[in-house]
C-alpha cells in the first residue's frame, strides 16, 4: 500500500524576451497545479495503480533560489481493503511541506530547478486525521516564464515518509510509503512592475548647411556657393520639401543695420538656390540680424562664426 501527495508546482519568472528580464524582480508567489502519482516500494499482500495528486503553494523567489509552503494531496488505488479504516480500495494522504528550490538561469525564458523538501503527512488509517508521519521529498522541473508574474512547469519527484501503520483484524499492519508523481501547474508572482518601454527614436534633425560670409559683406565665396548646391542636391533627392535660409550677423555695427544685412544675406543664399534649381516658392528667407549667434560674443565683436546663413531643409 502506498499513499501519494501533491505539490503544485512552483517557480520564478523571468525574462519575456530575450532583450528584457522576466525574472529580475523578488516576491511573493502563489501556485497552484496536479497530476499522476504512483506508488513504489514493496508492501506484501497489496498493490496499487495511477492515482492522482493536486495542491497549491506560497512563497517568495530571491531570483534564482526560492522558498515556499505547500499543501497538497493526493490517492492511490489499492487491491486494499480494511474494515473500520480509511483504506478500502484506496489509500490517500494529505501534505504539509516546506521546500527549499534553486532556478537555474533565473533571467532565461526556460528554466530548470531543483528543489527539496520536508514535513508532515497525514496518510489513510484508522484515525480520522490518518497516521502522521514524517515526510520528504526531491524535485526537479522546467518552468516556462509565460510574462513577468505568471509561469508555467513541469516536475517530477519522489516523496517518502516514514512507514505508517494501520490496526487490522489480524493485528497492526505496518507499510512502506513511497511515491512518484508527475505534476503540471501555475505560479502567480505579485507585484511586479514590468519592464519600461524600449526608448523612445530620437528625432531625425532636418539636414541643415551653412554658409559663411566675410565682415560687412552679402556676396557669396566659392566656398558657400559650393555648399549651396550641396543643399540644393540635398533638396532635390527628397523630393517634396521646404527650406528656411535664416541669415544671421556678428555684434558689430547697429542692431538696425545688422538686420538689414542678415536678410541681403539670406536673400543672397535663395537667389544661389533658385539657380540651382530650387523653386523660389519654396524657399522662406528670414533675418535675425545679432540674435542666435553661433559663438556668444560681447557687443561689437567681428566674430566670423556668427557671420551666416543656415540653410534648413525640411
Amino acid at each position: 500500500m502506498t499513499k501519494v501527495f501533491l505539490a503544485a508546482a512552483s517557480l520564478a519568472a523571468l525574462p519575456v524576451a530575450a532583450q528584457a528580464q522576466i525574472n529580475a524582480q523578488p516576491g511573493i508567489y502563489v501556485g497552484a497545479g496536479g497530476g499522476l502519482a504512483w506508488g513504489i516500494g514493496s508492501n506484501a499482500n497489496a498493490s496499487t495503480s495511477t492515482g492522482f495528486a493536486f495542491g497549491g503553494q506560497i512563497g517568495y523567489d530571491f531570483v534564482g533560489p526560492r522558498v515556499e509552503l505547500e499543501v497538497g494531496y493526493g490517492q492511490l488505488p489499492t487491491n486494499v481493503n480494511i474494515p473500520g479504516t480509511a483504506i478500502t480500495g484506496k489509500v490517500g494522504q494529505l501534505t504539509t511541506m516546506a521546500n527549499v528550490l534553486y532556478d537555474f538561469m533565473p533571467t532565461s525564458s526556460i528554466t530548470p530547478f531543483v528543489g527539496v523538501g520536508a514535513g508532515v503527512a497525514f496518510v489513510d488509517s484508522n484515525a480520522s486525521l490518518g497516521s502522521t508521519q514524517f515526510a520528504y521529498q526531491a524535485i526537479v522541473g522546467l518552468a516556462y516564464n509565460i510574462n513577468e508574474s505568471m509561469r508555467f512547469q513541469v516536475q517530477g519527484r519522489y516523496m517518502g515518509t516514514t512507514n505508517p501503520s494501520v490496526n487490522t483484524p489480524f493485528g497492526n499492519v505496518s507499510y512502506q510509503n513511497q511515491n512518484i508523481l508527475a505534476l503540471a501547474g501555475v505560479t502567480w508572482k505579485f507585484g511586479v512592475t514590468p519592464p519600461p518601454p524600449p526608448p523612445a527614436a530620437a528625432p531625425v534633425a532636418p539636414p541643415s548647411y551653412m554658409v559663411f560670409f566675410d565682415w560687412d559683406r552679402s556676396n557669396l565665396s566659392a566656398q558657400a556657393l559650393n555648399t549651396i548646391k550641396q543643399a540644393a542636391q540635398a533638396y532635390k533627392t527628397k523630393g517634396n520639401a521646404r527650406i528656411t535660409a535664416t541669415g544671421h550677423t556678428d555684434t558689430s555695427g547697429s542692431e538696425q543695420y545688422n538686420m538689414a544685412l542678415s536678410l541681403r544675406r539670406a536673400n543672397a543664399v535663395k537667389d544661389a538656390l533658385v539657380r540651382e534649381g530650387v523653386p523660389a516658392t519654396a524657399i522662406a528667407v528670414v533675418g535675425r540680424g545679432e540674435q542666435g549667434l553661433l559663438v556668444q560674443t560681447g557687443p561689437n565683436v567681428r566674430e566670423p562664426q556668427n557671420r551666416r546663413v543656415e540653410i534648413v531643409i525640411q
